[in-house]
């Protein structure tokens, strides 16, 4: 088995979230009392975001950079970047170590490939809807992606930040993502990502019957198969 390195604190609720899900699934395939070799590195959000609000794209690459190289040094053999806006540095990060880095688009992409999935609508950060470092990673795929208007997108981002990184879960929020979701399918969105790692603390499979892929699970899961690679 090998030893998987988290980038993780963006935010901590959902690092959390990683770490039982990665260690869930080396268990389910390993069975007994197996757990998973992984070390965390995680970082002060505080900091992150600040940088991210000033565009400050380099500082946050380096940062995330010295993280990685940190893991690599305790032993990792392979690292995850746990958020999917700090994947825009991604190139940043995978330069500075010699261990591969497992990008949330590409797990993301190969599963929706196996769901027969060529248009998806996407919730996330402002960041990450809006810019082009996520989207063209699926779009390379031949996936189409939607993503909600302004004022949804500023809804969605706000409760990302204010409330989710915060531990709060608001049952107001959670109906205004549904709606959200409802309003991507009727404009033909097969499915539509979580593409934050916090969203599924709000939203789950059985609040809708529009397929719903969290990135979080499909990021850990991925992890646990590079894991156990012989």
């Amino acid at each position: 088995m090998k030893t998987i390195g988290i980038i993780g604190g963006m935010s901590w609720e959902s690092s959390v979230s990683y770490y039982r899900q990665i260690n869930r699934g080396i268990a389910a395939a390993l069975g007994g009392l197996h757990s998973a070799k992984l070390v965390l590195y995680s970082v002060d959000f505080a900091e992150i975001e600040a940088l991210q609000s000033d565009g400050d794209w380099q500082r946050a690459g380096t940062m995330l950079a010295d993280a990685a190289r940190a893991l690599e040094g305790a032993g990792a053999e392979l690292v995850l970047i746990a958020t999917n806006t700090m994947q825009k540095v991604a190139s940043q990060v995978s330069e500075a170590i010699g261990v591969p880095l497992l990008h949330i688009a590409d797990a993301t992409a190969a599963r929706l490939s196996v769901a027969g999935i060529d248009r998806i609508g996407l919730l996330g950060t402002r960041f990450t809807m809006e810019q082009a470092f996520y989207r063209e990673r699926l779009q390379t795929r031949g996936i189409e992606v939607l993503v909600p208007d302004d004022p949804g997108r500023a809804l969605v981002d706000r409760v990302i930040y204010r409330e989710l990184c915060l531990g709060r879960v608001e049952p107001a929020s959670r109906e205004a993502y549904l709606e959200i979701i409802d309003e991507l399918a009727s404009r033909g969105a097969q499915g539509v990502i979580l593409g934050c790692t916090e969203i599924g603390l709000l939203v789950t499979q059985s609040d809708t019957r529009v397929p719903l892929f969290d990135t979080t699970r499909i990021h850990a899961d991925a992890a646990v198969e590079k894991a156990l690679e012989s």
